[in-house]
């Protein structure tokens, strides 16, 4: 990149300096100290949050800020090893190429559909429901992203109580300084791959907005894989006085993915790319919109508030058999047989109000964070309909059984009120400590039809629970840009829907069911060595209790409180560019090398069924947790000159369990057994011309690796569940 001097920064400072030694005593020689100027344009790709941003406290919390809109990424397709590769620790889920739905998780929890964590868009939430069904079917397009903010388990006290913490989508905004700005971004793949992405934004006067258009669709890599989604974003703020400011922004989108199902060992080992399903289909239509205000009495007190909702629904229909009962021709109908049909509906508001406040004790400064929570989640799941025979996303229902058109017919709903506080309090200059607690009430109700119960009526269930969860955090500033940070905090999980819902009819779940609860720890030594080291080394203790899942009890499935289980280890980032080390203008550009490194020990601790706890084989005390690799590895490195950048990047993930007793054989139906590790390696290129332009070109998957990374009991279709091979991309765009 090129190195330029910033104009207007060194114009000030030098009017400010010369201001101030007129304002002197003149009978005295002023003299300036010298100003460094550097280079600008060093763009990182990972940051951190700062102690306050806003109304929110992020003092002596691990977190991470992904700056999307500078990686040398394949952004067209959400790429998620790339877009989260220099998180350390972070899982993924690459069941599905269309890169619809991101899958991450930390610290050994599942990435299914992110749900481990407290998954927002711009600060508000974007899941089925917080509580009952807490899985995020949207995903923004990454074009749209500006920056993705982590922060672990300490998270559970501003945001919500989940064991991951929090993942934000941080929407582009307009640009300040014009009245209109276009971007336009436009991707051509292999399997029939098109992408485009197209934006306008800008501020006049008062007003500032910005909004969307992104649609992308593709034939897909494996047999039976296509898939089309659109997805529509549009907000505006209007600054009403210098102190409020006020916000709408809606999102709506719509997809539809074929689901080509899940294998067995023995078809994936012949050829990952076949498909058995090619009448399976899934869609989300999804709607989230917010309304926001902020307010700034004076520098030192902010009010912000923000309204939101969801309006939102899954549906899916197909041949929902195990893999090993193949999907044919029913002779005496002469044609298939009728596929199974399931639907969710989602109408979800909530509000939150946050208060900051700066004041003086003992003549430092300290700051108190606080805020109220109040949430309405409603869920109607209509299951087990019967469909159609046809191939195409059809989710009439086409027969009554026992009178009715659903086998199950359930209504849940989840009310939530939450206070929360936490107080950063300044020891000396460079010490602070920031406790938290946060108390939470969460009553949840379920009622409707099952196909389980003799009657197939459920009575209504009431459940009231009320939460107080603790946290403290530390930080000390080794030196300006460098710090020493250590934090704990208490989490919570209430009990899924989905884990209240029997998957089959044979499922039997414990009427004991009880909510997962435990707390993250995590410490570190983490900042910035002038422009050439980025660095966050650390370590981190996850204790989860009470987890949920399936064991064999009188030969039937039987859903109770597994146990108790500890991840541990190391989380590493270390970023260095080596010529910046000498010199910040480089002819022959320059390169960053990135190492992030994990190490997860994830295990069962206790094991709650004394029963059978006897039976090595049933036993899972000491065994590893399912779907936690015990090392994630990501090493890159990106070389840069003038208006070219080149960037490589390995992937090396360990192999993984799929069920608390550890399988390694596979079984018949492939829905459990041990998933091998995998190295995966990417390239990419970006070009800026003409000043407006870009040329953007890459491969994923360059030696063509052979993986896979999840199994899968029911959806996206029981079975082992390939990720893409080879592919590559070209894209163009341009911004006025």
């Amino acid at each position: 990149m090129n190195t330029k001097i910033n104009l207007t920064a060194f114009t000030f400072l030098t009017f400010t300096q010369v201001l101030l030694a007129q304002q002197s005593d003149t009978s005295k020689v002023i003299t300036l100290k010298e100003i460094h100027i550097t280079n600008i344009n060093f763009k990182n790709e990972i940051d951190r949050l700062p102690e306050i941003q806003g109304t929110i406290i992020y003092s002596g919390k691990k977190n991470e800020v992904v700056k999307v809109n500078t990686l040398d990424a394949d952004l067209s397709t959400n790429n998620p090893r790339q877009i989260f590769g220099k998180v350390p620790g972070v899982s993924i889920w690459e069941n599905d190429g269309s890169g619809i739905q991101m899958g991450v998780a930390t610290r050994g929890l599942s990435p299914n559909r992110s749900w481990e964590f407290n998954v927002r868009q711009n600060g508000y939430d974007i899941s089925s429901e917080v509580f009952g069904y807490p899985e995020s079917y949207y995903s923004p397009p990454m074009e749209a992203v500006s920056n993705i903010e982590v922060v672990r388990g300490a998270a559970s006290l501003q945001y919500g109580p989940q064991f991951g913490g929090l993942l934000n989508y941080v929407i582009k905004k307009g640009d300040a300084t014009k009245p209109i700005v276009f971007e336009t971004q436009q991707t051509t793949g292999s399997y029939g791959l098109f992408n485009s992405y197209n934006a306008i934004g800008g501020t006049y006067k008062k007003v500032s907005y910005y909004g969307y258009f992104h649609h992308r669709n593709a034939e897909g890599w494996r047999d039976n894989s296509r898939y089309n989604i659109n997805t529509g974003y549009a907000s505006i703020n209007y600054a009403a006085t210098k102190k409020l400011n006020i916000g709408l922004q809606y999102t709506r989108m719509d997809y539809q993915s074929q689901q080509p199902g899940g294998l067995t060992d023995d078809m994936y080992a012949k050829n990952p790319r076949q498909s058995l399903r090619s009448r399976n289909w899934f869609s989300t239509p999804w709607n989230v919109a917010s309304l926001s205000a902020d307010y700034e009495f004076n520098e030192t007190t902010k009010l912000s508030v923000k309204i939101f909702g969801t309006i939102a629904e899954r549906n899916s229909v197909g041949f929902t058999k195990g893999i090993n009962v193949a999907d044919t021709i029913n002779t005496s109908l002469n044609s298939y047989n009728p596929r199974q049909v399931d639907r969710d509906y989602y109408n979800n508001l909530g509000g939150e109000i946050r208060f900051l406040k700066t004041y003086n004790l003992l003549k430092q400064k300290h700051t108190l964070a606080a805020g109220i929570r109040v949430y309405k989640g409603l869920t109607s799941r209509r299951q087990i309909g019967t469909g159609t025979a046809g191939n195409d996303l059809d989710l009439t229902i086409t027969k009554l059984t026992n009178g009715k058109e659903w086998g199950r017919d359930l209504s849940f709903a989840t009310d939530n009120y939450a206070l929360f506080a936490e107080n950063i309090f300044k020891i000396g200059k460079r010490l602070s400590v920031t406790p938290g607690v946060r108390y939470e009430i969460i009553n949840s109700t379920a009622k409707g039809y099952i196909n389980t119960t003799s009657t197939g009526n459920i009575q209504e269930n009431k459940q009231e629970r009320n939460v107080l969860l603790f946290g403290l955090g530390t930080e000390y500033q080794t030196t300006p840009t460098t710090n020493i940070y250590a934090n704990f905090s208490q989490s919570y999980r209430p009990v899924t829907y989905s884990e209240l819902t029997p998957s089959a009819t044979t499922d039997v779940i414990d009427p004991n069911l009880k909510d997962a609860s435990g707390y993250n720890v995590d410490f570190g030594f983490r900042g910035k060595i002038k422009n050439f080291l980025i660095f966050d080394v650390g370590g981190f203790y996850l204790n989860y209790d009470n987890r949920i899942g399936t064991i064999t009890q009188n030969n039937l499935p039987f859903r109770t409180n597994i146990g108790t289980s500890v991840s541990k280890g190391i989380e590493s980032f270390v970023e260095i560019d080596p010529i910046r080390i000498f010199t910040n203008s480089s002819p022959i550009g320059y390169i960053r090398l990135f190492v992030s490194y994990a190490y997860v020990d994830a295990k069962y601790t206790q094991w709650n069924n004394p029963a059978i706890a006897s039976d090595p084989v049933k036993a899972i005390e000491n065994k590893k947790v399912e779907n936690a690799p015990q090392t994630i590895a990501r090493y890159g490195a990106t070389y840069s000159i003038k208006k070219i950048a080149a960037t490589f990047q390995l992937n090396q993930v360990s192999d993984v369990f799929t069920d608390a007793a550890n399988t390694e054989k596979p079984n018949a139906t492939a829905t459990i057994g041990k998933i091998s590790g995998y190295s995966v390696m990417d390239i990419s290129l970006t070009y800026l011309f003409a000043e407006k332009y870009n040329l953007k070109a890459g491969v994923n998957n360059l030696a063509d690796e052979k993986y896979a990374t999840r199994r899968a009991g029911g959806y996206p279709g029981p079975g082992l569940l390939p990720a893409n091979g080879r592919t590559l991309y070209i894209s163009i765009g341009a911004k006025f």
